[in-house]
C-alpha cells in the first residue's frame, strides 16, 4: 500500500477528491496538501506533491480568487465555463494519484482516474448549471448562499473521506445523483422557457417558398 490507509479509506479518498474537484479544484488542491503537510492526515505516494510550498501558495491564491469570482453573479458562469476543461481532467488526475504511487496498484490507479473524472463532470455540470439558473435571479442572496453551499461542500467530503470512508461513498454517490438530476431538470425548464419564448411555429411561414 502507498499509505497507513486502508483499501475502503482508499477509495473514499478517490471519490471524494474526485467529486470535490468538480465544486472547488483549487480549495480541494489547497486542503489536501495542507492537512498533509501539518501531519493531519497521511497522504499516499502519489499526492504527497501537494505538499510543496510551491503548490500550497499557488493553490491558496486561486482557491482564494475563485472565492471571489464564484460570488459574483455571470462572472462564475464564465469561470465555470473556462473551468469545464480544468476540472474534470484535474479530478482524475487527484483520483489517480490516490493509487497511483504503487506499481502493484495501477490497475486501481487507472479505475480510480476514470471514476474521479466521472465524479469531477458531475458536479460540475450540475453546478454550473444551478447557478446559470440562479443568475437569472434579480437578487444576489440566491447566488451567495449556493456559493457559500459550495465552499461548506467541499471541505465536508474532504473529512469524511478521511474519517468515515463508507459515508463517504455514500454521500459521494447522494451527491453525484442530485447534481446529475438538477443539471437534466434545469436544462428541461430551460427548454421548455425557450420554446415559449419563441412562439409557436408559424404555419404560413412554413409554407412559403
Amino acid at each position: 500500500m502507498p499509505s497507513t490507509l486502508d483499501l475502503p479509506q482508499l477509495l473514499a479518498l478517490a471519490a471524494t477528491l474526485g467529486l470535490a474537484s468538480g465544486l472547488r479544484l483549487y480549495a480541494v488542491v489547497f486542503l489536501t496538501g495542507l492537512a498533509g503537510q501539518l501531519g493531519w492526515v497521511p497522504l499516499p505516494s502519489g499526492l504527497q506533491v501537494l505538499q510543496s510550498p510551491l503548490l500550497l501558495w499557488g493553490s491558496a491564491a486561486l482557491m482564494a480568487l475563485e472565492f471571489v469570482a464564484d460570488k459574483i453573479p455571470w462572472v462564475d458562469s464564465v469561470w465555470d465555463a473556462v473551468h469545464s476543461f480544468i476540472r474534470i481532467p484535474a479530478g482524475a488526475a487527484l483520483a489517480y494519484g490516490v493509487f497511483g504511487g504503487g506499481s502493484d496498484l495501477q490497475a486501481w490507479a487507472v479505475l480510480s482516474a476514470l471514476a474521479g473524472g466521472t465524479l469531477a463532470a458531475s458536479a460540475h455540470v450540475g453546478k454550473a448549471s444551478a447557478r446559470a439558473a440562479v443568475n437569472h435571479s434579480p437578487e444576489p442572496f440566491s447566488n451567495w448562499g449556493l456559493s457559500l453551499l459550495g465552499d461548506l461542500t467541499v471541505p465536508g467530503l474532504l473529512w469524511l473521506g478521511w474519517n468515515h470512508p463508507w459515508l463517504a461513498l455514500a454521500a459521494v454517490l447522494l451527491v453525484a445523483a442530485c447534481a446529475l438530476g438538477t443539471a437534466c431538470l434545469l436544462w428541461r425548464f430551460i427548454g421548455r422557457l425557450w420554446r415559449v419564448r419563441r412562439g409557436p411555429p408559424d404555419p404560413a411561414g412554413a409554407l412559403s417558398p
